[in-house]
Protein backbone atom coordinates (compact mmCIF):
# COMPACT_ATOMS: atom_id res chain seq x y z
CA UNK A 1 0.00 0.00 0.00
CA UNK A 2 1.05 3.31 -0.57
CA UNK A 3 1.56 6.57 1.72
CA UNK A 4 -1.28 7.77 -0.06
CA UNK A 5 -3.84 5.14 0.98
CA UNK A 6 -2.53 4.82 4.30
CA UNK A 7 -3.89 8.16 4.96
CA UNK A 8 -6.76 7.80 3.08
CA UNK A 9 -8.14 4.68 5.33
CA UNK A 10 -7.04 6.73 8.04
CA UNK A 11 -9.29 9.70 6.79
CA UNK A 12 -12.45 6.85 6.33
CA UNK A 13 -12.63 4.95 9.40
CA UNK A 14 -16.01 4.06 8.27
CA UNK A 15 -14.59 1.60 5.79
CA UNK A 16 -13.22 -0.97 8.79
CA UNK A 17 -16.93 -1.59 9.80
CA UNK A 18 -16.89 -5.09 10.77
CA UNK A 19 -18.89 -8.01 8.85
CA UNK A 20 -19.89 -10.97 10.70
CA UNK A 21 -18.52 -14.33 8.38
CA UNK A 22 -19.34 -17.55 10.56
CA UNK A 23 -19.87 -15.43 13.45
CA UNK A 24 -17.11 -13.72 13.54
CA UNK A 25 -16.61 -9.72 12.87
CA UNK A 26 -14.04 -9.58 9.91
CA UNK A 27 -12.53 -7.18 8.15
CA UNK A 28 -15.15 -6.18 4.89
CA UNK A 29 -12.54 -5.02 2.51
CA UNK A 30 -11.65 -8.86 2.88
CA UNK A 31 -14.95 -10.15 1.90
CA UNK A 32 -16.71 -10.82 -1.69
CA UNK A 33 -20.22 -8.78 -1.37
CA UNK A 34 -21.54 -11.88 -3.87
CA UNK A 35 -20.57 -14.84 -2.11
CA UNK A 36 -19.61 -12.97 1.43
CA UNK A 37 -16.65 -15.17 1.79
CA UNK A 38 -12.76 -14.00 1.80
CA UNK A 39 -11.85 -13.12 -1.71
CA UNK A 40 -10.53 -16.23 -3.64
CA UNK A 41 -8.73 -14.60 -6.74
CA UNK A 42 -10.10 -10.76 -6.84
CA UNK A 43 -10.53 -9.32 -9.74
CA UNK A 44 -11.21 -5.41 -10.14
CA UNK A 45 -13.99 -4.52 -12.35
CA UNK A 46 -13.66 -1.80 -14.65
CA UNK A 47 -16.29 0.13 -12.02
CA UNK A 48 -13.76 -0.27 -9.42
CA UNK A 49 -15.58 -2.97 -7.90
CA UNK A 50 -13.55 -6.44 -6.65
CA UNK A 51 -15.42 -9.77 -6.57
CA UNK A 52 -13.81 -13.31 -6.84
CA UNK A 53 -13.17 -14.68 -10.20
CA UNK A 54 -15.39 -16.87 -10.06
CA UNK A 55 -18.77 -14.86 -9.08
CA UNK A 56 -17.47 -12.69 -11.71
CA UNK A 57 -18.24 -15.80 -14.06
CA UNK A 58 -21.69 -16.49 -12.79
CA UNK A 59 -22.78 -13.31 -13.35
CA UNK A 60 -25.62 -13.02 -15.83
CA UNK A 61 -24.85 -11.16 -19.30
CA UNK A 62 -26.75 -8.22 -19.29
CA UNK A 63 -25.70 -8.20 -23.05
CA UNK A 64 -23.76 -9.97 -25.77
CA UNK A 65 -21.94 -8.66 -28.33
CA UNK A 66 -19.52 -10.48 -31.44
CA UNK A 67 -17.57 -8.52 -33.43
CA UNK A 68 -15.55 -10.11 -35.78
CA UNK A 69 -11.46 -9.24 -37.41
CA UNK A 70 -9.07 -10.42 -39.52
CA UNK A 71 -5.44 -12.00 -37.84
CA UNK A 72 -2.21 -11.30 -39.76
CA UNK A 73 -1.64 -12.66 -42.67
CA UNK A 74 -0.45 -16.87 -42.56
CA UNK A 75 0.73 -19.73 -44.50
CA UNK A 76 -1.61 -21.92 -45.67
CA UNK A 77 -1.59 -24.78 -48.01
CA UNK A 78 1.04 -24.39 -51.14
CA UNK A 79 2.86 -21.56 -48.98
CA UNK A 80 0.43 -18.84 -49.77
CA UNK A 81 -0.57 -16.44 -47.31
CA UNK A 82 -4.05 -16.94 -46.45
CA UNK A 83 -6.12 -13.92 -43.17
CA UNK A 84 -7.78 -15.68 -41.01
CA UNK A 85 -11.19 -14.41 -40.17
CA UNK A 86 -11.53 -14.12 -35.59
CA UNK A 87 -14.49 -13.59 -33.66
CA UNK A 88 -14.49 -11.60 -30.44
CA UNK A 89 -17.14 -11.92 -27.83
CA UNK A 90 -17.82 -9.57 -25.04
CA UNK A 91 -20.02 -9.96 -22.48
CA UNK A 92 -21.87 -6.47 -20.29
CA UNK A 93 -22.86 -7.38 -16.61
CA UNK A 94 -24.69 -5.55 -14.39
CA UNK A 95 -21.74 -4.60 -11.29
CA UNK A 96 -23.63 -6.49 -7.99
CA UNK A 97 -22.50 -3.11 -6.14
CA UNK A 98 -22.95 -0.14 -7.78
CA UNK A 99 -25.64 -1.81 -11.03
CA UNK A 100 -23.38 -0.17 -13.74
CA UNK A 101 -23.30 -1.99 -17.01
CA UNK A 102 -19.37 -3.47 -17.24
CA UNK A 103 -17.93 -5.14 -20.49
CA UNK A 104 -15.92 -8.64 -19.32
CA UNK A 105 -12.68 -9.08 -21.90
CA UNK A 106 -13.10 -11.79 -24.37
CA UNK A 107 -10.89 -14.12 -22.18
CA UNK A 108 -13.60 -14.08 -19.71
CA UNK A 109 -12.54 -12.61 -15.47
CA UNK A 110 -8.92 -14.10 -16.30
CA UNK A 111 -8.11 -11.26 -18.41
CA UNK A 112 -9.38 -8.36 -15.65
CA UNK A 113 -6.89 -6.93 -13.22
CA UNK A 114 -6.13 -8.61 -10.16
CA UNK A 115 -6.99 -6.60 -7.13
CA UNK A 116 -3.32 -7.08 -4.90
CA UNK A 117 -4.96 -5.22 -2.17
CA UNK A 118 -7.94 -7.27 -1.45
CA UNK A 119 -4.97 -10.64 -1.37
CA UNK A 120 -2.84 -8.70 1.07
CA UNK A 121 -6.52 -7.88 3.44
CA UNK A 122 -7.74 -11.51 2.93
CA UNK A 123 -4.55 -12.85 4.32
CA UNK A 124 -4.48 -10.33 6.86
CA UNK A 125 -7.21 -11.47 7.88
CA UNK A 126 -6.27 -14.97 7.86
CA UNK A 127 -3.63 -14.08 9.89
CA UNK A 128 -5.52 -12.58 12.36
CA UNK A 129 -8.64 -14.90 12.92
CA UNK A 130 -7.32 -17.90 12.33
CA UNK A 131 -4.82 -17.90 15.21
CA UNK A 132 -0.86 -19.97 14.60
CA UNK A 133 -0.06 -21.19 11.12
CA UNK A 134 1.32 -23.84 9.77
CA UNK A 135 4.86 -23.91 8.17
CA UNK A 136 4.61 -24.11 4.56
CA UNK A 137 7.48 -26.05 3.53
CA UNK A 138 8.66 -28.56 6.09
CA UNK A 139 4.77 -28.62 7.35
CA UNK A 140 5.48 -29.28 10.83
CA UNK A 141 6.27 -26.38 12.67
CA UNK A 142 4.29 -23.77 13.62
CA UNK A 143 4.88 -20.56 11.11
CA UNK A 144 6.65 -17.54 12.56
CA UNK A 145 7.44 -15.85 9.81
CA UNK A 146 6.58 -15.09 6.24
CA UNK A 147 8.82 -14.79 2.85
CA UNK A 148 7.01 -11.42 0.89
CA UNK A 149 8.79 -12.74 -1.68
CA UNK A 150 7.45 -16.71 -1.96
CA UNK A 151 4.57 -15.59 -0.39
CA UNK A 152 5.41 -18.42 1.95
CA UNK A 153 5.28 -18.90 5.89
CA UNK A 154 8.33 -20.41 7.59
CA UNK A 155 9.07 -22.10 10.94
CA UNK A 156 12.12 -20.88 12.47
CA UNK A 157 14.09 -23.69 11.17
CA UNK A 158 12.90 -23.40 7.46
CA UNK A 159 13.32 -19.65 7.96
CA UNK A 160 17.22 -20.16 8.76
CA UNK A 161 17.29 -22.28 5.57
CA UNK A 162 15.64 -19.59 3.65
CA UNK A 163 18.32 -16.99 4.66
CA UNK A 164 21.40 -19.54 3.92
CA UNK A 165 19.90 -20.31 0.18
CA UNK A 166 21.92 -18.51 -2.31
CA UNK A 167 18.33 -17.91 -4.71
CA UNK A 168 16.34 -16.71 -1.74
CA UNK A 169 18.90 -15.18 0.45
CA UNK A 170 17.94 -11.87 -0.64
CA UNK A 171 14.27 -12.33 -0.20
CA UNK A 172 12.39 -10.68 2.12
CA UNK A 173 11.61 -12.02 5.13
CA UNK A 174 8.86 -10.76 8.20
CA UNK A 175 8.10 -11.79 11.42
CA UNK A 176 4.01 -12.98 11.61
CA UNK A 177 4.03 -11.07 15.24
CA UNK A 178 5.25 -8.28 13.33
CA UNK A 179 3.04 -7.99 10.39
CA UNK A 180 -0.08 -8.59 12.56
CA UNK A 181 1.06 -5.69 14.69
CA UNK A 182 1.39 -3.70 11.59
CA UNK A 183 -1.90 -4.19 10.16
CA UNK A 184 -0.69 -4.58 7.13
CA UNK A 185 1.44 -6.53 3.93
CA UNK A 186 4.11 -5.42 2.49
CA UNK A 187 4.94 -7.70 -0.38
CA UNK A 188 5.64 -7.56 -3.93
CA UNK A 189 3.61 -8.53 -6.90
CA UNK A 190 4.77 -11.48 -8.61
CA UNK A 191 4.53 -12.21 -12.40
CA UNK A 192 1.70 -14.49 -13.04
CA UNK A 193 3.41 -16.11 -15.41
CA UNK A 194 6.72 -16.88 -14.04
CA UNK A 195 6.06 -17.70 -10.05
CA UNK A 196 8.85 -15.85 -7.84
CA UNK A 197 9.47 -13.17 -10.29
CA UNK A 198 8.52 -9.78 -9.29
CA UNK A 199 7.25 -7.06 -10.95
CA UNK A 200 9.82 -4.54 -11.72
CA UNK A 201 9.57 -3.28 -14.83
CA UNK A 202 7.32 -1.57 -17.10
CA UNK A 203 6.41 -1.85 -20.98
CA UNK A 204 5.37 1.15 -22.17
CA UNK A 205 4.36 -0.13 -25.22
CA UNK A 206 1.90 -2.42 -23.73
CA UNK A 207 1.14 -0.09 -20.49
CA UNK A 208 1.76 -3.08 -18.16
CA UNK A 209 4.14 -4.18 -15.14
CA UNK A 210 6.42 -7.19 -15.96
CA UNK A 211 9.34 -9.28 -14.78
CA UNK A 212 12.55 -9.47 -15.99
CA UNK A 213 12.29 -12.93 -17.71
CA UNK A 214 8.96 -11.22 -19.51
CA UNK A 215 11.09 -8.30 -20.54
CA UNK A 216 13.98 -10.83 -21.64
CA UNK A 217 11.27 -12.96 -24.06
CA UNK A 218 7.98 -11.54 -24.96
CA UNK A 219 8.48 -7.76 -23.97
CA UNK A 220 12.16 -7.99 -25.94
CA UNK A 221 11.08 -5.32 -28.55
CA UNK A 222 9.60 -3.14 -26.30
CA UNK A 223 10.98 -0.25 -24.20
CA UNK A 224 10.49 -1.75 -20.57
CA UNK A 225 11.78 0.84 -17.65
CA UNK A 226 12.15 0.05 -14.01
CA UNK A 227 9.19 0.78 -12.19
CA UNK A 228 10.73 3.57 -9.60
CA UNK A 229 11.13 5.79 -12.91
CA UNK A 230 6.82 5.85 -14.30
CA UNK A 231 5.67 5.09 -10.79
CA UNK A 232 5.87 9.29 -10.31
CA UNK A 233 4.19 10.09 -14.07
CA UNK A 234 1.37 7.36 -13.58
CA UNK A 235 0.98 8.38 -10.04
CA UNK A 236 0.78 11.81 -10.70
CA UNK A 237 -1.68 11.67 -13.08
CA UNK A 238 -4.10 9.44 -10.53
CA UNK A 239 -3.49 11.96 -8.00
CA UNK A 240 -3.87 15.04 -9.95
CA UNK A 241 -7.06 13.34 -11.20
CA UNK A 242 -7.97 12.52 -7.73
CA UNK A 243 -7.25 15.88 -6.34
CA UNK A 244 -8.17 18.33 -9.04
CA UNK A 245 -11.40 16.83 -10.15
CA UNK A 246 -12.50 13.80 -8.35
CA UNK A 247 -11.81 14.78 -4.78
CA UNK A 248 -13.80 18.40 -4.85
CA UNK A 249 -16.67 16.80 -6.47
CA UNK A 250 -16.70 14.27 -4.07
CA UNK A 251 -17.15 16.63 -1.36
CA UNK A 252 -19.68 18.60 -3.69
CA UNK A 253 -21.48 15.55 -3.73
CA UNK A 254 -20.98 14.42 -0.23
CA UNK A 255 -22.62 18.15 0.39
CA UNK A 256 -25.34 17.64 -1.88
CA UNK A 257 -25.99 14.55 -0.13
CA UNK A 258 -25.99 16.14 3.48
CA UNK A 259 -28.43 18.67 2.13
CA UNK A 260 -30.92 16.30 0.65
CA UNK A 261 -30.57 14.10 3.73
CA UNK A 262 -31.31 17.04 5.76
CA UNK A 263 -34.06 18.32 3.49
CA UNK A 264 -35.56 14.46 3.78
CA UNK A 265 -35.17 14.48 7.55
CA UNK A 266 -37.11 18.00 7.46
CA UNK A 267 -39.86 17.04 4.83
CA UNK A 268 -40.46 13.91 7.11
CA UNK A 269 -40.53 16.54 9.79
CA UNK A 270 -42.62 18.34 8.12
CA UNK A 271 -44.78 15.58 7.31
CA UNK A 272 -45.45 14.65 10.20
CA UNK A 273 -46.02 17.14 11.89
CA UNK A 274 -48.66 18.38 9.21
CA UNK A 275 -49.82 14.77 10.04
CA UNK A 276 -50.53 15.21 13.54
CA UNK A 277 -52.29 18.51 13.18
CA UNK A 278 -54.49 16.74 10.55
CA UNK A 279 -55.17 14.32 12.84
CA UNK A 280 -55.79 16.65 15.97
CA UNK A 281 -58.30 18.65 13.08
CA UNK A 282 -60.27 15.03 12.13
CA UNK A 283 -60.71 14.99 16.05
CA UNK A 284 -61.88 18.36 16.59
CA UNK A 285 -64.02 18.00 13.98
CA UNK A 286 -65.13 14.45 14.32
CA UNK A 287 -65.82 16.12 18.02
CA UNK A 288 -67.58 18.90 16.79
CA UNK A 289 -70.12 16.86 14.28
CA UNK A 290 -70.98 14.47 17.13
CA UNK A 291 -71.83 17.39 19.20
CA UNK A 292 -73.82 18.77 16.13
CA UNK A 293 -75.48 15.86 15.63
CA UNK A 294 -76.51 15.33 18.91
CA UNK A 295 -77.69 18.75 19.22
CA UNK A 296 -80.00 18.10 16.67
CA UNK A 297 -81.16 14.98 17.68
CA UNK A 298 -82.04 16.84 20.78
CA UNK A 299 -83.72 19.73 19.34
CA UNK A 300 -85.65 16.39 16.98
CA UNK A 301 -86.64 15.02 20.33
CA UNK A 302 -88.15 18.37 21.78
CA UNK A 303 -90.00 19.06 18.90
CA UNK A 304 -91.58 15.49 18.81
CA UNK A 305 -92.53 16.23 22.61
CA UNK A 306 -93.97 19.13 20.90
CA UNK A 307 -95.98 18.31 18.42
CA UNK A 308 -97.31 15.11 19.93
CA UNK A 309 -98.57 17.56 23.06
CA UNK A 310 -100.28 19.35 20.61
CA UNK A 311 -101.97 16.45 18.89
CA UNK A 312 -103.10 15.31 22.61
CA UNK A 313 -104.61 18.14 23.31
CA UNK A 314 -106.18 18.87 19.53
CA UNK A 315 -107.27 15.25 20.34
CA UNK A 316 -108.52 15.91 23.93
CA UNK A 317 -110.44 19.07 22.62
CA UNK A 318 -112.22 17.15 19.57
CA UNK A 319 -113.34 14.35 21.23
CA UNK A 320 -114.88 16.57 23.94
CA UNK A 321 -116.36 18.61 21.45
CA UNK A 322 -117.59 15.62 19.75
CA UNK A 323 -118.57 14.20 23.06
CA UNK A 324 -120.84 17.64 23.27
CA UNK A 325 -122.28 17.54 19.92
CA UNK A 326 -123.35 13.72 19.88
CA UNK A 327 -124.99 14.32 23.13
CA UNK A 328 -126.90 17.32 21.93
CA UNK A 329 -127.52 15.53 19.12
CA UNK A 330 -128.97 12.36 20.47
CA UNK A 331 -130.88 14.06 23.51
CA UNK A 332 -132.49 16.28 20.68
CA UNK A 333 -133.39 13.32 18.27
CA UNK A 334 -134.69 10.88 21.29
CA UNK A 335 -137.06 13.97 22.05
CA UNK A 336 -138.39 14.56 18.67
CA UNK A 337 -138.76 11.08 18.15
CA UNK A 338 -139.80 9.48 21.40
CA UNK A 339 -141.33 12.37 23.04
CA UNK A 340 -145.05 14.30 22.78
CA UNK A 341 -146.01 17.33 22.04
CA UNK A 342 -146.20 18.82 25.73
CA UNK A 343 -142.64 16.76 26.74
CA UNK A 344 -141.23 18.33 23.64
CA UNK A 345 -143.00 21.75 24.29
CA UNK A 346 -142.02 21.00 28.08
CA UNK A 347 -138.38 20.61 27.41
CA UNK A 348 -137.74 23.41 24.10
CA UNK A 349 -136.36 26.11 26.35
CA UNK A 350 -133.17 23.99 28.14
CA UNK A 351 -132.83 22.07 24.56
CA UNK A 352 -132.73 25.27 22.50
CA UNK A 353 -130.29 26.38 24.95
CA UNK A 354 -127.65 23.88 25.16
CA UNK A 355 -128.16 23.50 20.63
CA UNK A 356 -127.65 26.79 19.99
CA UNK A 357 -124.89 27.40 22.53
CA UNK A 358 -123.30 24.18 20.75
CA UNK A 359 -123.93 25.61 17.16
CA UNK A 360 -122.66 28.93 18.20
CA UNK A 361 -119.59 27.31 19.76
CA UNK A 362 -116.40 28.80 18.67
CA UNK A 363 -114.56 25.91 18.51
CA UNK A 364 -115.96 24.78 14.97
CA UNK A 365 -113.34 22.58 13.58
CA UNK A 366 -112.88 22.91 9.47
CA UNK A 367 -110.69 20.81 7.37
CA UNK A 368 -108.27 23.05 7.04
CA UNK A 369 -108.04 23.78 10.21
CA UNK A 370 -108.07 20.40 12.10
CA UNK A 371 -105.27 18.70 9.58
CA UNK A 372 -103.49 17.21 11.61
CA UNK A 373 -99.87 17.60 11.83
CA UNK A 374 -97.85 14.48 10.59
CA UNK A 375 -94.53 15.98 10.83
CA UNK A 376 -94.09 16.20 7.05
CA UNK A 377 -93.19 20.04 7.70
CA UNK A 378 -89.78 18.34 9.21
CA UNK A 379 -87.18 18.31 7.42
CA UNK A 380 -83.24 17.81 7.31
CA UNK A 381 -81.19 20.30 5.08
CA UNK A 382 -78.02 18.42 5.31
CA UNK A 383 -75.86 21.51 2.94
CA UNK A 384 -77.50 24.55 5.21
CA UNK A 385 -74.54 26.29 6.96
CA UNK A 386 -75.52 26.03 11.00
CA UNK A 387 -72.82 28.03 12.16
CA UNK A 388 -69.91 27.09 14.74
CA UNK A 389 -69.90 24.44 16.87
CA UNK A 390 -66.87 24.55 19.19
CA UNK A 391 -64.69 26.44 16.36
CA UNK A 392 -65.50 24.19 13.51
CA UNK A 393 -67.85 25.54 10.69
CA UNK A 394 -70.64 22.64 10.51
CA UNK A 395 -73.81 21.83 7.97
CA UNK A 396 -77.08 20.61 8.48
CA UNK A 397 -80.38 22.14 9.70
CA UNK A 398 -83.63 20.73 10.86
CA UNK A 399 -86.88 22.83 9.55
CA UNK A 400 -90.01 22.32 11.15
CA UNK A 401 -91.66 25.54 10.30
CA UNK A 402 -95.16 24.89 8.10
CA UNK A 403 -96.74 27.31 5.62
CA UNK A 404 -99.23 29.54 6.98
CA UNK A 405 -101.55 30.05 4.21
CA UNK A 406 -103.24 33.30 5.57
CA UNK A 407 -100.09 34.37 6.10
CA UNK A 408 -98.78 34.16 2.51
CA UNK A 409 -97.90 37.11 0.80
CA UNK A 410 -97.87 38.13 -3.25
CA UNK A 411 -95.60 41.10 -4.58
CA UNK A 412 -95.22 42.26 -7.87
CA UNK A 413 -97.68 43.77 -9.89
CA UNK A 414 -97.94 41.46 -12.31
CA UNK A 415 -101.02 40.05 -10.01
CA UNK A 416 -103.48 43.29 -10.88
CA UNK A 417 -101.93 44.71 -14.49
CA UNK A 418 -100.69 42.99 -17.25
CA UNK A 419 -100.29 43.43 -21.17
CA UNK A 420 -101.63 41.40 -24.09
CA UNK A 421 -99.22 39.33 -25.09
CA UNK A 422 -96.57 40.74 -23.13
CA UNK A 423 -94.94 38.36 -20.17
CA UNK A 424 -96.24 39.35 -16.58
CA UNK A 425 -94.32 38.74 -13.35
CA UNK A 426 -95.50 38.24 -9.95
CA UNK A 427 -93.64 36.49 -6.77
CA UNK A 428 -95.27 33.87 -4.00
CA UNK A 429 -93.66 34.43 -0.59
CA UNK A 430 -94.99 31.60 1.46
CA UNK A 431 -94.91 32.23 4.95
CA UNK A 432 -95.02 30.25 8.71
CA UNK A 433 -97.31 31.70 11.30
CA UNK A 434 -95.10 33.78 12.49
CA UNK A 435 -95.26 35.68 9.46
CA UNK A 436 -91.53 34.42 8.73
CA UNK A 437 -90.30 33.56 5.41
CA UNK A 438 -89.64 29.71 4.80
CA UNK A 439 -86.34 29.24 4.29
CA UNK A 440 -86.98 26.19 1.87
CA UNK A 441 -88.98 25.24 -1.27
CA UNK A 442 -90.36 22.00 -2.32
CA UNK A 443 -94.32 23.53 -1.68
CA UNK A 444 -96.73 22.32 -4.00
CA UNK A 445 -97.86 25.32 -5.57
CA UNK A 446 -100.59 25.80 -8.12
CA UNK A 447 -100.96 28.77 -10.06
CA UNK A 448 -104.44 29.21 -12.39
CA UNK A 449 -105.18 31.82 -14.80
CA UNK A 450 -108.85 32.16 -16.10
CA UNK A 451 -110.53 34.61 -18.52
CA UNK A 452 -114.04 35.41 -16.33
CA UNK A 453 -116.10 35.84 -19.44
CA UNK A 454 -114.09 33.16 -21.46
CA UNK A 455 -113.52 29.85 -19.37
CA UNK A 456 -112.00 28.27 -22.20
CA UNK A 457 -109.28 30.82 -22.28
CA UNK A 458 -106.72 29.90 -19.52
CA UNK A 459 -103.23 31.25 -19.79
CA UNK A 460 -100.21 28.82 -19.57
CA UNK A 461 -98.45 29.95 -16.13
CA UNK A 462 -94.45 28.85 -15.02
CA UNK A 463 -93.54 28.41 -11.38
CA UNK A 464 -89.92 28.74 -10.62
CA UNK A 465 -88.70 27.38 -6.93
CA UNK A 466 -86.00 29.57 -5.84
CA UNK A 467 -85.47 27.43 -2.97
CA UNK A 468 -85.74 30.08 -0.45
CA UNK A 469 -89.64 29.65 0.37
CA UNK A 470 -90.44 32.04 -2.56
CA UNK A 471 -91.45 30.94 -6.12
CA UNK A 472 -91.56 33.25 -9.32
CA UNK A 473 -94.72 33.24 -11.12
CA UNK A 474 -94.36 34.27 -14.93
CA UNK A 475 -97.66 34.50 -17.30
CA UNK A 476 -98.29 35.49 -21.12
CA UNK A 477 -101.71 36.46 -21.62
CA UNK A 478 -103.42 35.86 -25.37
CA UNK A 479 -105.86 38.77 -25.29
CA UNK A 480 -106.96 41.66 -22.98
CA UNK A 481 -109.99 41.14 -20.31
CA UNK A 482 -110.17 40.24 -16.70
CA UNK A 483 -108.99 37.14 -15.21
CA UNK A 484 -109.35 34.93 -12.48
CA UNK A 485 -105.70 34.17 -10.24
CA UNK A 486 -105.93 31.27 -8.26
CA UNK A 487 -102.94 31.07 -6.07
CA UNK A 488 -103.22 27.70 -3.37
CA UNK A 489 -100.65 26.11 -1.49
CA UNK A 490 -100.81 22.44 -0.83
CA UNK A 491 -104.32 22.56 -2.43
CA UNK A 492 -105.38 25.56 -0.44
CA UNK A 493 -105.73 29.23 -1.03
CA UNK A 494 -103.71 31.67 -0.42
CA UNK A 495 -105.26 34.35 1.51
CA UNK A 496 -107.14 36.87 -0.70
CA UNK A 497 -107.41 34.21 -3.24
CA UNK A 498 -108.47 34.10 -6.00
CA UNK A 499 -107.21 37.44 -7.37
CA UNK A 500 -108.69 39.70 -10.43
CA UNK A 501 -106.14 40.67 -13.23
CA UNK A 502 -106.64 42.77 -15.18
CA UNK A 503 -105.43 42.58 -18.95
CA UNK A 504 -105.07 45.41 -21.11
CA UNK A 505 -104.49 45.61 -24.52
CA UNK A 506 -100.88 46.00 -26.01
CA UNK A 507 -99.37 49.01 -25.66
CA UNK A 508 -99.69 50.06 -29.60
CA UNK A 509 -95.93 52.73 -29.94
CA UNK A 510 -96.18 55.19 -32.48
CA UNK A 511 -94.13 54.24 -35.83
CA UNK A 512 -94.05 58.02 -37.30
CA UNK A 513 -92.29 61.19 -35.74
CA UNK A 514 -93.70 63.83 -33.72
CA UNK A 515 -93.56 67.24 -35.32
CA UNK A 516 -95.20 70.28 -36.59
CA UNK A 517 -96.19 69.13 -40.07
CA UNK A 518 -94.85 67.24 -42.87
CA UNK A 519 -93.30 70.24 -45.30
CA UNK A 520 -91.03 71.10 -42.45
CA UNK A 521 -90.04 67.62 -41.30
CA UNK A 522 -89.58 66.60 -44.65
CA UNK A 523 -87.32 69.60 -45.86
CA UNK A 524 -90.50 70.79 -48.59
CA UNK A 525 -90.66 66.93 -50.12
CA UNK A 526 -94.09 67.02 -51.98
CA UNK A 527 -94.38 63.09 -51.21
CA UNK A 528 -94.00 63.28 -47.60
CA UNK A 529 -97.23 62.48 -45.65
CA UNK A 530 -98.71 62.67 -42.71
CA UNK A 531 -101.59 61.47 -40.28
CA UNK A 532 -103.80 64.54 -39.46
CA UNK A 533 -106.37 65.26 -42.00
CA UNK A 534 -104.14 68.63 -43.23
CA UNK A 535 -103.93 69.68 -46.85
CA UNK A 536 -101.56 71.87 -48.60
CA UNK A 537 -102.39 73.04 -52.59
CA UNK A 538 -99.62 72.53 -55.18
CA UNK A 539 -99.33 68.38 -55.26
CA UNK A 540 -97.87 68.51 -51.35
CA UNK A 541 -99.41 65.14 -50.02
CA UNK A 542 -98.61 66.25 -46.19
CA UNK A 543 -99.80 68.94 -44.30
CA UNK A 544 -98.52 72.43 -43.84
CA UNK A 545 -98.63 75.20 -40.64
CA UNK A 546 -101.98 77.46 -41.59
CA UNK A 547 -103.28 75.01 -44.23
CA UNK A 548 -106.55 73.25 -44.22
CA UNK A 549 -107.24 70.03 -41.91
CA UNK A 550 -103.94 70.97 -39.88
CA UNK A 551 -104.40 70.31 -35.81
CA UNK A 552 -102.87 74.24 -35.20
CA UNK A 553 -100.04 71.97 -32.94
CA UNK A 554 -96.64 69.22 -32.88
CA UNK A 555 -98.31 66.19 -33.56
CA UNK A 556 -97.72 62.24 -34.59
CA UNK A 557 -97.10 61.55 -38.49
CA UNK A 558 -98.33 58.31 -38.01
CA UNK A 559 -101.78 58.48 -36.63
CA UNK A 560 -102.01 62.92 -35.95
CA UNK A 561 -102.09 62.60 -32.27
CA UNK A 562 -101.40 65.18 -30.52
CA UNK A 563 -100.32 64.02 -26.79
CA UNK A 564 -96.23 63.15 -27.37
CA UNK A 565 -96.82 60.10 -24.63
CA UNK A 566 -99.53 58.44 -25.90
CA UNK A 567 -101.14 55.12 -28.04
CA UNK A 568 -100.88 55.27 -32.01
CA UNK A 569 -104.33 55.65 -32.46
CA UNK A 570 -106.70 52.21 -34.50
CA UNK A 571 -107.02 52.51 -38.03
CA UNK A 572 -110.82 53.04 -36.96
CA UNK A 573 -110.35 55.58 -35.36
CA UNK A 574 -108.03 57.58 -38.19
CA UNK A 575 -110.83 56.45 -40.56
CA UNK A 576 -113.49 58.51 -38.38
CA UNK A 577 -111.55 61.46 -38.95
CA UNK A 578 -109.70 61.65 -41.91
CA UNK A 579 -111.32 60.41 -44.88
CA UNK A 580 -108.35 59.75 -46.72
CA UNK A 581 -107.59 56.61 -44.15
CA UNK A 582 -104.26 56.21 -42.35
CA UNK A 583 -101.80 57.63 -44.04
CA UNK A 584 -98.03 57.06 -42.59
CA UNK A 585 -94.65 59.70 -43.31
CA UNK A 586 -92.80 58.19 -46.07
CA UNK A 587 -88.95 57.49 -45.28
CA UNK A 588 -87.18 60.29 -46.87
Amino acid sequence: MSECEHKKNAEKPTLKSEHELHGVAVNPRAVCNVCTRLYRDPKILPCLHTFCSDCISQLEPFSVFSRSYRDGPEKGIGGEAVEENRHAVTVTVLCPDCDSEVDIPPSGPVGLSTDHLALDEVFLETLVTNGPLGCDLCGEGSAESRCEVCCVNLCEFCCQAHRRQKRTASHSVQRLQELKSRGRLCRPVLCSLHPGQELRLFCQPCDLPVCLECAATLHRDHHCCPTLDVIDRHGDRIRELVTMSLRPRLERLERSLQKVEVSQEALQARVDATASEVRAFARGYASAVEAHCVSLLRGLEELRVQRRNQLHLQKAQLQQALLDVRGGVEFAERLLSCGSDAEILSAKGVTLRRLTRLAESSYDPHLATTTPDDGSSISFMPREPAGEVEGYPVVGVIHSKTVDHSRCTIEGEGLQRGRERQQGHFTLVCRDSAGEQMARGGEQVLISIVHKEKKNSTVETTVVDNNDGSYTVSYTPEEPGVYSVWVCVKAQHVKGSPFILNVKRKFRRHTGMFHCCSFCSSGGAKEARCGCPGTMPGGFKGCGHSHKGHPGKPHWSCCGSTVEQSECLPANVLAAVSPRGHLRTVEL
